[in-house]
């Protein structure tokens, strides 16, 4: 997900920005459109890139977090 689909969600995500931005101006109706059109299939892209990208990881959901030093689960219930 570092390479392809990670550079996919950021532009998506500044595309939406700039198209709310663009909204709150006095931009023309078809232009808003247009890029409203092309916002929808490039957000679906994107969720179907991501969900589908071959990230592995040798990590657990009892590791929690990597940067917060914790004991794992089973070792805080007992």
């Amino acid at each position: 997900m570092k390479n392809f689909a990670i550079k996919l969600v950021w532009f998506t995500t500044i595309y939406v920005f700039i198209f709310a931005g663009l909204c709150q101006t006095n931009v023309t109706l078809p232009v808003i459109l247009s890029l409203y059109c092309t916002g929808l299939p490039l957000i679906l892209f994107m969720v179907y890139t991501v969900l589908h990208d071959d990230y592995t990881t040798l990590r657990t959901f009892k590791d929690w977090y990597g940067d917060h030093p914790m004991e794992t689960l089973e070792e805080e219930e007992n």
